[in-house]
């Protein structure tokens, strides 16, 4: 079964009062401090459920660099595409099944929708409301931006010259790139998701009429298609993460991002702790070390860029105020959700 946000809303008792109606205002509550006191709440606890939309390997590492802080704490990953991950949530919560504690997603709409439903706890922890810019952090208290991505054009340098690439989002409609053209899809993946409302916004949706007749080969998640790029299945890269273009890049693949001239699309990955979390300790726990520099250190070692202005971007990356970012409101990309999924499903069909 697939839940919605209508459904969702519909599970919590909300939708027949107003879809999009404003969640009651609340003040945020105040910072909390890693005590000892929380560590042996949590450890009394023993484990955290952490539902990740991140790509495997870098959740596997933010929860064995937590283990490895807090010993006698273990986290559970539960990993899988931003939109499989809400739908799971959603179908959790309609059951009255308690197993989220914390949740990750690349698709920043899914805690608005959360939020809304009531599902989320109030958390501030203490390096997020020290450091953090108040824009990476929800009012309410309810969510906190954890890390940044992007999402754009990317090729391989063995297949084209650096001349020939794509320098622009409308440079992939040139007859050349039909049949050599690699993305992933918004039903699966929350960066994906944002990617093309924020594109759909920029340049219409004629622009993804005219992409589908490029017979482009449709992936799942947004870490797929540099894989294919480095494989040398496709020339270029419609969309996809660069965190994992880079890292094939620094392994040694002949793969190479695009800084588009529209502008490339900024991915924020939002963190939170369920209400009805069965380890709300451990849940707090947790979330601290991801916003503290020890778990941002993780984030920026994956090629992800860091709301922490105390932790160094990697060496060698581009930083994100030199690069001209489109960027989404996660409320329009949630309100419009469903329909840019109708809509990309008549193009590309899979």
């Amino acid at each position: 079964m697939t839940v919605t946000r209508r459904d969702a809303l519909k599970a919590s008792g909300l939708l027949a009062a107003s879809v999009f109606a404003a969640p009651a205002r609340a003040a945020a509550p105040p910072p909390t401090a890693v005590t000892d006191a929380l560590i042996e709440a949590a450890r009394r606890e023993g484990k955290v459920a952490f539902y990740s939309a991140l790509d495997l390997p870098l959740s596997e590492k933010l929860a064995k660099g937590f283990e490895a802080k807090y010993p006698g704490i273990e986290v559970r990953v539960e990993r899988s595409g931003a939109e499989r991950i809400f739908q799971r949530i959603g179908q959790e919560q309609a059951s009255r099944i308690s197993a989220a504690d914390v949740a990750v997603s690349t698709d920043a709409a899914h805690f608005v929708a959360w939020k809304r439903s009531g599902w989320l706890a109030p958390f501030v922890p203490q390096d997020a409301a020290q450091h953090f810019a108040a824009a990476d952090r929800d009012a309410d208290g309810m969510h906190t931006s954890l890390c940044f991505s992007l999402s754009g054009l990317g090729y391989n340098t063995d297949l084209v010259k650096r001349e020939d690439a794509p320098k622009s989002f409308a440079d992939l409609l040139d007859p050349k790139w039909k049949g050599r053209i690699v993305k992933a899809h918004p039903g699966y993946s929350g960066t994906i998701l944002t990617t093309t409302y924020a594109l759909a916004k920029t340049l219409g949706w004629p622009f993804y009429e005219k992409l589908a007749t490029q017979r482009v080969m449709q992936v799942q998640s947004a870490g797929d298609p540099p894989k294919k790029l480095a494989l040398g299945e496709r020339a270029v890269q419609a969309d996809g993460v660069d965190a994992i273009l880079d890292l094939l890049k620094e392994q040694g693949a002949p793969v190479a991002f695009v800084y588009a001239a529209e502008g490339t699309p900024l991915i924020t990955t939002p963190g939170g702790i369920f209400a009805s979390a069965p380890n709300p300790n451990a849940a707090r726990l947790f979330v601290s070390f991801l916003c503290a520099p020890e778990g941002q250190q993780i984030f920026v070692a994956a090629n992800r860029h860091s709301p922490h202005p105390q932790v160094k971007p990697k060496s060698g990356r581009t930083p994100l105020s030199a690069v001209k970012l489109i960027r989404s409101d996660p409320a329009d990309v949630e309100a419009q959700t469903e329909e840019i999924k109708s809509r990309y499903a008549k193009l590309f069909r899979v």
